[in-house]
């Protein structure tokens, strides 16, 4: 969960991106996403689809929290994030 704090603001990982990274399924990085006990700590919320679709988020108010936390954090988007402009790589 540490390379979660290298995600600079205002830019995203994708599941596949960081699956890719570590040789792993990007549901198997969505389902250790899903078990962050400290999304203050580790911004899971950084991590999306590969299309630009938000994905989950297990927060008590789900996606809208997670829409919430990427304006915050510098990205803008309405239904999908711009990877060309948004992904970090």
């Amino acid at each position: 969960m540490l390379f979660l704090k290298k995600i600079p603001r205002g830019k995203v990982a994708t599941y596949k991106s960081i699956g890719e990274r570590f040789n792993l399924h990007p549901r198997v990085v969505g389902l250790i996403m899903s078990r962050n006990k400290h999304p203050e700590l580790f911004p899971c919320f950084k991590v999306i689809k590969s299309d630009g679709g938000l994905g989950g988020y297990s927060g008590v108010s789900g996606l809208r929290k997670k829409a919430e936390l990427l304006r915050k954090d510098g990205v803008k988007f309405e239904k999908r994030i711009n990877l060309t402009k948004y992904l970090w790589s």
